[in-house]
């Protein structure tokens, strides 16, 4: 358990524009940051980040938070963790109390498996640096690769003993359970464990990577979600597979990590461009040779998932490859998933077919950095150039070229981009640009048509699978109100309250001849008029708003918080939308707390329902009117009567909707034919309606409005 103490500090340390800046590449907009939204996939800058607020939203998905609950999104994290992730980047020092074996059985299962590969990780590198044979054969095998102790260090590389069970047993002896460390898949094909472990017929286990060193594989916040194990040099006669993963399980799936990221992601930023290689090795080469803005596939097709990894990083890539033609030629499918992803791709080839690490070897950092800068090539001459060799001349095959190339130049999204692509085109070609702009707009109109068809597929199969799943909600059921719903709320009744009602008259009418039950919201613009309440009390809860006296003729201030509790209160009024009226109880037990402002209280609410509600307010695309920002219209802060007028206003609107509501009611019951027959019932309501339009009338006359009555 984390105490509260130590939580303010986190909160106070975490900075919303470094934690964001950790995943997003973010750019200034005026007060504030914007980026590519890491939840969804975003194509323009849609997430902002306030400073001001700490605080970051999605104006397109919705999602954000503070600091906090940003990485419980992002990374999945529990509100414990993700304040032990920020207390590590800030370097606060986190003192819990022992955990009780219920607590610790209470984590969930996706906590335990990140535990789990943490020790693997640490026993791995232990094994490396610590133990004789680690020394000798682990350590000794990467040296003898020609990298430096700093490098190794940097990708926190390791070791597990040829023994075949002896990472298992160690697991199993620091207390971990059997079915964490294997990844047997349940009936529905998902494994819960690591698969650290595999498990024999006979119910014994042994390690997936023994004999190998350890690649550790990083989220881009640092997280080990798996590991890849490559046999040694003397190891692999006869060896099909050098290299093997972690298996998938519910926290690591290959599609959707990138080797090096965590180690590169600063570097990416700054240099606002990344490489792309096929290895780990080729990655660390790279870092030796002084490149660190690189990052690798590991070995597989490069997935959009990833691409959408590095886009939020920047929109350049180079994309180096070290194989033969056949190998280049297959990979292109990996450059137009690039294209249609919106990113400036280049292509670099490396001489002699050598790959990063080789080319490292024989090169200084000097000519290995001189190199990677003026050897990129863009992806038309690259393709135009591998691809008009084969054609050696044959019309038919330059038919097929230039279509080839068509393809590539219709799915990249920018127009301006797509035109400098067939500009360069038709010159390598030697054709007409008019010819090459036609052809690329026939393709695009084709791509549209298809991503039709293939959105209407999927929406027709959402269809028919809802259909044959759902099921039908019992006929009859009513929407239940909340507990205390029709009664007053604690803490209005008594003295407390009898000590504001007489200067609360004064500036709002007061309704409260009508009972509870006929002053509940009744449609959905109500909601948009309690929202303006709370995002008021979110602005200036804290704020004075006016001096009230004592019993003992003494004046204590009332802050606007308090006043409006204290209105709604008297009328008993409750608020229709439950989160609403949550946050106005929670603001009322906190508002004389030390140094309280409710935009920052709320903002940085543990609860994530409150603190997103609180950013949906807080935190504007736009900038606020005057009338709802915390100065006035020259910037400074709102003095007694500009605040009285605000809220004054805010809080006679709603009421006067709900009387109007009311009134409407009113009226369509009495033209219910059987309530005209009873003439005892008809003169009752239409006492109650003419009570109504006199409230209506006074309040709408302190709104300003106008009532025919």
């Amino acid at each position: 358990m984390i105490d509260r103490i130590t939580i303010e500090k986190i909160m106070d340390a975490a900075n919303i524009v470094d934690v964001v800046g950790d995943f997003v590449t973010l750019k200034r907009a005026g007060a504030n940051y914007k980026g590519l939204c890491p939840f969804h996939d975003d194509r323009t800058p849609s997430f902002m980040v306030s400073p001001a607020k700490n605080y970051c939203k999605c104006f397109a998905c919705g999602k954000g938070g503070n600091p906090v609950t940003f990485l419980m999104e992002k990374e999945q994290l529990s509100y414990p963790d993700a304040l032990r992730w920020l207390a590590k980047k800030y370097g606060i020092t986190i003192e819990e109390k022992q955990l009780t074996a219920e607590e610790k059985a209470s984590r969930t299962e996706r906590e335990s498996l990140f535990i789990i590969n943490e020790w693997v990780h640490k026993w791995f590198m232990d094994q490396m640096n610590n133990t004789a044979d680690g020394r000798a054969i682990g350590l000794a095998y990467f040296r003898s690769r020609g990298f430096r102790d700093d490098i190794i260090e940097k990708f926190q590389l390791g070791y597990c003993p040829s023994q075949r069970d002896a990472c298992s047993k160690a697991a199993l002896k620091a207390g971990f359970q059997e079915k964490f460390l294997v990844s047997d898949p349940d009936q529905e094909g998902i494994a819960h464990g690591v698969g650290i472990s595999i498990k024999r017929d006979n119910g014994t286990l042994y390690d997936r990577f023994s004999g190998r060193v350890i690649f550790p594989i990083f989220t881009v916040a640092g997280k080990v979600v798996g590991f890849g194990g490559r046999v040694l040099d003397a190891a692999t006669k006869g060896v099909s597979v050098k290299y093997q993963n972690s298996p998938e399980s519910i926290i690591y799936h290959k599609k959707s990590e990138l080797y090096g990221l965590f180690q590169a992601k600063q570097a990416i930023v700054k240099q606002d461009c990344v490489f792309m290689v096929e290895g780990y090795t080729d990655v660390m080469a790279m870092h030796q040779n002084g490149v660190e803005n690189v990052v690798s596939s590991s070995g597989t097709a490069l997935t959009h998932e990833q691409i959408r990894l590095i886009r939020r990083l920047t929109n350049n890539i180079v994309v180096l490859y070290d194989g033969d033609a056949a190998g280049i030629k297959a990979s292109q499918r990996g450059i137009d998933m690039l294209l249609r992803e919106g990113m400036n791709v280049k292509l670099l080839l490396l001489p002699d077919g050598q790959d990063p690490d080789e080319f490292g070897r024989t090169h200084t950092p000097e000519e290995y950095q001189e190199y990677m800068k003026s050897n990129q090539i863009d992806f038309i001459r690259f393709k135009t150039n591998l691809l008009m060799e084969e054609a050696k001349g044959d019309p038919i095959a330059m038919s097929k070229l230039v279509n080839n190339i068509v393809q590539s130049i219709a799915i990249v999204p920018d127009d301006i981009t797509r035109t400098f692509y067939i500009r360069e085109t038709a010159q390598m070609m030697q054709l007409k640009e008019a010819l090459i702009t036609d052809a690329v707009n026939k393709q695009v109109k084709l791509n549209v048509e298809q991503w039709r068809k293939e959105k209407e597929r999927e929406e027709s199969r959402a269809q028919y699978a809802a259909k044959n799943n759902s099921t039908a909600a019992p006929q009859g059921a009513a929407t239940t109100q909340p507990d205390n719903a029709g009664t007053p709320q604690e803490g209005y009744a008594g003295a407390q309250q009898d000590e504001y009602t007489d200067h609360i008259e004064e500036a709002i009418p007061s309704v409260n001849d009508i009972p509870i039950q006929q002053m509940q919201s009744t449609n959905a613009q109500d909601e948009a008029r309690e929202r303006l309440i709370i995002q008021t009390i979110l602005k200036h809860g804290e704020a004075i708003i006016c001096n009230i006296e004592e019993e003992d003729g003494s004046l204590r201030p009332l802050t606007v918080l308090e006043f409006v509790y204290y209105s709604l209160a008297e009328e008993n009024i409750i608020l229709s939308t439950p989160l609403y009226q949550r946050v106005l109880q929670i603001g009322f037990e906190h508002i004389h707390d030390n140094g309280f402002c409710a935009e920052r209280f709320f903002l940085n609410h543990p609860e994530p329902e409150i603190n997103r509600m609180a950013g949906d307010l807080c935190v504007e695309r736009e900038q606020l009117s005057k009338f709802h920002t915390r100065g006035n219209e020259n910037g400074e802060e709102m003095d007694y009567e500009e605040l009285m007028n605000l809220v004054g206003h805010v809080l006679t609107d709603y009421k006067l909707n709900l009387v109007k509501n009311q009134k409407q009611m009113l009226m369509q019951q009495m033209r219910d034919p059987e309530v005209l027959k009873d003439r005892t019932r008809c003169r009752a309501l239409m006492e109650e309606l003419q009570a109504i339009k006199v409230k209506e009338s006074e309040l709408a006359k302190a709104c300003g409005d106008r009532v025919i009555v």
